[in-house]
């Protein structure tokens, strides 16, 4: 029998990720439009955007745009003298650089946590490697900033999460009258 998984499961466990990544500060969920800059959130910043869902014949796919983002220091004493003699930063004037690095590391995380480990397997399964949750094929990570109070810059990519669904019928919550005529 298979445990389907639901929105919530996706949902709840892409948050999960976020929460306890050592980097990242926030995770919301939600539009794009719902990532709330005048409450001074913590960043980094984690953003699952809900796209779409895909049906396979036993699987479902659950479409997220994930935004990964952080503040660009503006403030021109914001490199130390260690980091400044170990490298040669384009624009020394704000951390953008730094920030895009380490937005884009932290989407790498994201992708290899649900392509190839152990950490999504569940209590009890058989074979521990087993991904519950899992995504395949390529990425494209696109790198993008905004101005709103602050300069903030990061990265920005799809992420199918496929689950296995085996399409039950023996439970669905409708009486006789709508099997039809």
């Amino acid at each position: 029998m298979v445990n389907n998984k639901t929105y919530n499961n996706v949902v709840n466990t892409l948050l999960r990720l976020g929460e306890y990544h050592d980097q990242i500060s926030t995770t919301s969920v939600g539009d794009i439009y719902d990532i709330n800059l005048e409450k001074m959130e913590k960043f980094p910043l984690m953003h699952i955007n809900p796209t779409s869902v895909t049906t396979g014949d036993s699987q479902l796919t659950y479409n997220f745009q994930i935004f990964i983002m952080d503040m660009v220091s503006e403030k021109s004493d914001w490199q130390t003298k260690q980091h400044s003699e170990l490298t040669k930063l384009v624009n020394t004037e704000n951390n953008e650089q730094e920030v895009f690095n380490q937005t884009l590391a932290i989407c790498t995380d994201i992708i290899g946590m649900l392509r190839h480990s152990s950490r999504q397997s569940l209590n009890g399964v058989n074979d521990i490697n087993e991904p519950i949750y899992f995504t395949q094929d390529q990425f494209t990570i696109e790198p993008f900033q905004e101005r709103f109070d602050n300069l903030c810059c990061g990265y920005v990519f799809n992420l199918g999460v496929l689950v296995q669904n085996d399409f039950q019928t023996c439970n669905i919550p409708v009486n006789i009258r709508g099997a039809g005529y």
